[in-house]
């Protein structure tokens, strides 16, 4: 079997505040952007690499999901508990110091982890934790 991870899905709630974040602040490349308004969905990832991408899309548009659960969602994202994705680089401490001087929200600074890793984490606009490891 020969299976790639081709796309992950975060949410978005402002989606020029997500080009802000990924494209501007992180250096990701605009693949796709399609729809109008908050309706958007937007497609990012890493130049030159044509996988693994990033979807930002709006929250709880399927037409199964109720107006309940619309409303946890919406409750998860203001806590920031609903997504979340984990990064990697070569040098933690200039993307941090690049991500603090952008404005991200900090959620953890670079910390050497028990487990085995180095990482920090910060908050998107739409409030997913974006956690990036140093690549050793």
């Amino acid at each position: 079997m020969d299976i790639t991870l081709h796309t992950s899905v975060l949410p978005h709630d402002d989606p020029d505040a997500s080009l802000a974040f990924y494209r501007d602040l992180l250096g990701f490349e605009v693949r796709n952007d399609v729809g109008e308004g908050k309706m958007r969905w937007i497609t990012v990832g890493r130049a030159g690499l044509s996988a693994p991408t990033l979807l930002l899309a709006p929250p709880a548009v399927d037409p199964g999901i109720t107006d309940a659960e619309r409303r946890t969602i919406a409750e998860m994202m203001a806590k920031g508990t609903y997504g979340w994705i984990l990064l990697a680089t070569k040098d933690l401490d200039a993307t941090f110091a690049q991500l603090r001087a952008g404005g991200a929200e900090i959620a953890q600074e670079p910390t050497e982890q028990p487990y085995g890793v180095r990482d920090c984490a910060v908050r998107d606009p739409a409030g997913n934790l974006v956690r990036i490891q140093e690549l050793r």
